[in-house]
């Protein structure tokens, strides 16, 4: 998002410093970047503008005539929780530094501080605030889970009688079924509802960096640990973590996963003081988790601690009367997000899409429909509207074809892993990331980090790639176009690029986990390429 374009859509920050010199620089730098600020000289203003107004971001000094910093904080968090406060110390008030992160800081800057690096960090912040009002937008405007299925209405029970409890939750279920929504509703209904909810998908994370992701690193802890970052732990303080992927965590993690359980303590990478987590822990996997103990992949005294409250969500074909109800939100929602005036599935359409076993599940019906908004020619979608390759005669040759991989899967022992839509085609905006559009069908993959194929039979097109490529090096060369080879890798780097993103969602760690490249090396490309 351009620095333009975010302030037409975004509230001021506001700095909050007595010394008139910090204030002016901070509020020039904004400036620049085409911020909006709003400057305080003390903690009682800030307060009684709190009454009227909020801020994007607060920047805040520690020690001020009138009142502390970390007063302030207290009072920001028990109005507005999700606000990111970056709280300003100078080197020799350490102590106070971690007192703000205990209190909920986003982040601290210490005095004297370089001034880009200052910006880049209110940056951050202000992509949190801006991706915290999207979620909260899409979860008070949608409904929260939809289903009419008995299987359903049994989730709702539990998550009903769950509801005053704090107990550890373990979600089971194939992937596409909808666990990070249950765990949001579990949260939504809990006693920490006022509290963060915090998602850590942990097989989306490189094993190197997940230990600091969970619980932050102290400055200096590693190679390019130049500032002290709270990890999810930290930033979850008070409410809900959701940790999916669990069985894909690393075994040495899992040993310090279990010890936070235990006693509700753990240190920051390269720390030597202990902190307290008051986080309550909800897990999710679509693996068989006893059979990872068994086979000595995951600690069985974790399993036991995390497995209190067994939650399993039924895959989509255990509830097919559910799939009329969910189409028909689906393209709602699809529609919204676009812009444009929502399609209907004809009675024949809804009656032939019901008889498809979805193995992607609820997220491969999300991304059909959101291809038939783009897609489909007319308002009133019909079968023969529908992708060629789910079209054929009685139960189709498309389904047929998804339905004897599933069987393959299931024969491979163990619990049937589903296979996992991904968003080639469009992505769910305001998550991380815009939204992909794109004119093929959704992709599947049978599991995390495995390349994604097309949901349905490839067209001659996509088969064929190679040969466009090769004429259209050919046609370069003929007309003597320079630095052939240049372009070319562009143009294809970029399409990988544009793919890997629509596949995550935006979220760049998984995508150059997918791609088999390092995080710094999608930023860089990211750059090169002109990506915004």
């Amino acid at each position: 998002m351009t620095p333009s374009r975010q302030a037409t859509h975004m509230k001021p920050i506001w700095i909050v410093d007595d010394d008139q010199s910090i204030r002016w620089v901070l509020e020039k730098a904004l400036a620049r970047e085409s911020l909006l600020s709003r400057s305080f000289t003390n903690v009682r203003d800030v307060l009684a503008a709190l009454e009227e107004d909020e801020p994007q971001v607060l920047i805040s000094d520690i020690r001020m005539p009138g009142g502390s910093g970390l007063d302030l904080l207290q009072a920001i968090k028990a109005r507005h929780p999700g606000l990111p406060v970056i709280v300003m110390t100078a080197y020799s008030d350490l102590d106070s530094a971690v007192a703000a992160f205990q209190g909920g800081a986003f982040e601290y800057l210490a005095k004297p501080f370089d001034v880009d690096k200052a910006v880049e960090l209110i940056r951050r912040a202000l992509e949190e605030s801006l991706r915290e009002e999207e979620m909260d937008d899409r979860l008070v405007d949608a409904p929260e889970i939809l289903g009419q299925a008995p299987a359903m209405q049994d989730v709702f029970r539990a998550i009903g009688r769950l509801s005053q409890s704090n107990v550890t939750v373990m979600i089971t279920g194939e992937s596409g079924t909808g666990k990070e929504l249950v765990a949001r509703a579990l949260h939504k209904h809990s006693p920490r509802a006022n509290g963060p909810f915090i998602a850590l998908n942990t097989a989306a994370i490189p094993k190197d960096l997940l230990e600091s992701e969970l619980f932050g690193h102290e400055r200096g802890a590693f190679t390019g640990a130049q500032t002290m970052r709270r990890g999810r732990f930290e930033q979850a303080e008070g409410g809900t973590l959701f940790l999916d992927e669990i069985g894909d965590m690393p075994f040495d993690l899992q040993t310090r996963l279990l010890r936070v359980l235990s006693d509700g303590n753990f240190y920051r990478v390269g720390g030597h003081n202990p902190l307290r987590a008051n986080v309550r822990v909800i897990a999710a996997t679509h693996q068989n988790l006893e059979t990872r103990v068994k086979e000595g992949l995951f600690r069985e005294d974790l399993f036991h601690r995390l497995n209190v409250i067994r939650l399993r969500l039924p895959p989509l074909r255990e509830r097919p009367e559910d799939i009329t109800l969910l189409a028909r939100h689906f393209l709602q929602k699809s529609a919204k997000e676009l812009g444009v005036e929502p399609k209907r599935m004809s009675d024949e359409a809804l009656t032939y899409v019901s008889t498809l076993p979805f193995p992607g599940n609820v997220r491969q019906l999300e991304n059909l429909c959101n291809w038939l908004t783009v897609m489909a020619p007319a308002q009133t979608i019909e079968v023969k509207d529908l992708p060629r390759e789910m079209i054929g005669t009685g139960q189709d040759s498309g389904a047929a074809a998804v339905r004897q991989h599933a069987g393959e899967a299931r024969a491979g022992g163990g619990e049937y892993e589903a296979l996992e839509t991904a968003d080639y085609g469009m992505g769910a905006p305001g998550i991380e990331g815009d939204m992909m559009v794109a004119t093929r069908p959704p992709m599947v993959s049978s599991a995390p980090g495995v390349a994604a194929t097309p949901a349905f039979a490839a067209s001659p097109v996509s088969a064929n790639w190679e040969a466009l490529l090769a004429g259209e090096a050919k046609t370069m060369l003929e007309s003597g176009q320079p630095e052939v080879m240049d372009v070319l890798t562009r143009r294809f780097e970029k399409a990988v690029l544009e793919a890997a993103l629509g596949v995550t969602r935006g979220r760049r760690v998984e995508a150059a986990t997918r791609l088999g490249i390092g995080r710094n090396t999608i930023t860089r490309k990211l750059q090169e390429l002109g990506f915004d």
